[in-house]
């Protein structure tokens, strides 16, 4: 294993993280914030240690899928523990558990809270925490790569083990600019998201916080009631891009290039759509009875169910009191989650596509045994492979969902309690039913639990592996005792 090139990226990510700490420094200067000077002492810390460690660049610079796996999980952990330390040592959340649970939920782009009194946050911690699901959104790995040049063609290993999806590619020949490309549509549409909420008689400060955790598909709010009390527009033009920022971005590269029947191909986006629309219809008839106005009604069934898809979690309403067909409807929406390649959470829509399909062929093949079919996906058959590590995938994905569900039962609450905590977490979404709903939090779980979940949004946000691969024996040796492979 090539110690020092993982080394050298844990390095770089400190000194990344150095950089965006500086952002909430500003908001600390500009609202003359005390509490900003602890975050400028983690940012030193972080730019100095960087800089030092990035001074020795290592000679081996290969990065095969173990060292890009390696490299992912740790940076994610170590970006927590450091992002988590301004919350702690201001006191702002006086529990390190709790801190590093707020600052995971905001890198995992989940947006499960343990705060009860998020306004009695100050305005500089507010703008971090919303800001963490930008930059857990798209990725910090992939950031590295769009403003680092790191050499060598095998660094595609360290966008394959951060990206959400079955499969990651290139949209240009050099992953540098792939990356650059990503990051541009990212940040292009996170500007003009803070624009149109702006329209809308909100100031810069919220209308930032309120797209970062767009952005991110985070669903961090920094008022208690999220978008309760926000007027329809607001609602409806982050609705939209909550919906916008859960598609694939290869569709708008794409459209930018005029590739335009490559975007109509993509397949997984028509699902996704279907599935968003027919969602909003269904619910909107069940809860219409239960609202003043059609209108009303629409804007919260629309919003809740891209919120949830897109595994935004923002609430515009308490769903907990909505009738059983559209809590059940809401639940499946948490499982199916955004399209891969967007910044969204969940199973992933061409995952459950392509499992429905292999469900198709098998029982098509029992009625004709002898007819070869294969499973297409955007009009071209799908490699052996993809559907097999899709079907590991989910085989992965039950066992860890059943071991977290075990660990936190112990709690003693109920199971849609316990059922819907895992689900939120583990899925990246944020609220889930009961006890953790909408209106409530997560503060009251044992100590177990919350690291629990913590593992789960860590893993459900990189796609399982990189997580797992941190508890294998042989691995770990490797690492503890430096040995080069």
């Amino acid at each position: 294993m090539n110690i020092s090139m993982i080394r050298y990226i844990l390095f770089q990510i400190m000194r990344i993280e150095g950089a965006l700490l500086l952002l909430p420094c500003l908001v600390a200067a500009y609202y003359h914030e005390g509490v900003g000077l602890y975050y400028l002492g983690v940012a030193a810390f972080l730019l100095i240690a960087g800089f030092i460690g990035c001074a020795f660049k290592p000679k081996n610079i290969m990065i095969y899928l173990k060292e890009g796996c390696v490299s992912t999980a740790l940076s994610w952990i170590i970006m927590s523990i450091f992002g988590c330390l301004p919350f702690y040592i201001s006191g702002e959340i006086p529990s390190f558990t709790d801190a590093l649970f707020e600052t995971v939920s905001g890198f995992t782009t989940t947006g499960a809270s343990i705060l009860n009194d998020i306004e009695g946050l100050s305005k500089t911690a507010l703008m971090w925490r919303s800001f963490t699901h930008w930059v857990g959104g798209m990725g910090v790995l992939v950031f590295l790569l769009a403003v680092i040049p790191l050499s060598g063609g095998s660094n595609i290993n360290l966008m394959r083990a951060e990206s959400p999806g079955p499969s990651v590619g290139k949209l240009v020949p050099k992953l540098r600019y792939t990356a650059r490309i990503l990051y541009l549509i990212y940040l292009a549409m996170t500007i003009i998201e803070t624009i149109l909420v702006m329209c809308g008689g909100i100031g810069l400060y919220e209308a930032l916080t309120i797209a970062f955790g767009t952005a991110g598909t985070g669903g961090f709010a920094i008022l208690n009631t999220s978008f309760v009390t926000y007027t329809p527009y607001v609602q409806w033009v982050t609705a939209v891009f909550m919906l916008l920022f859960a598609v694939n971005f290869n569709a708008y590269y794409f459209l930018l290039m005029r590739q335009f029947r490559k975007a109509a191909l993509m397949e997984e986006v028509r699902w996704f759509l279907i599935i968003v629309f027919a969602s909003t219809g269904v619910i909107f008839l069940n809860i219409l009875k239960m609202y003043k106005t059609a209108f009303e009604a629409l804007t919260h069934s629309f919003f809740q169910v891209t919120s949830i898809i897109s595994t935004t979690g923002f609430g515009s309403a308490d769903f907990d009191q909505w009738p059983t067909p559209s809590k059940f409807i809401l639940v499946l929406l948490m499982f199916i989650g955004a399209c891969a390649g967007s910044t969204g959470g969940g199973i992933k829509v061409s995952r459950i596509v392509v499992l429905v399909k292999t469900i198709k062929k098998e029982i098509y093949s029992y009625i004709h045994p002898k007819i070869v079919r294969k499973v297409s996906m955007d009009g071209h058959p799908m490699e052996h492979d993809v559907i097999r590590s899709i079907n590991v995938y989910m085989a992965t994905y039950i066992a860890i969902f059943a071991v977290s569900m075990f660990i936190v039962s112990f709690n003693g609450y109920d199971l849609e309690t316990t059922f819907t905590a895992v689900t939120a977490t583990f899925n990246n979404i944020g609220p889930g039913l009961s006890l953790v709903g909408p209106t409530c939090n997560y503060s009251f779980l044992s100590l177990l639990s919350k690291y629990t979940l913590i593992f789960d949004m860590l893993a459900g946000r990189l796609e399982l592996f990189p997580m797992l691969m941190l508890f294998q024996p042989m691995l770990l040796k490797e690492l503890f005792k430096g040995k080069k492979g």
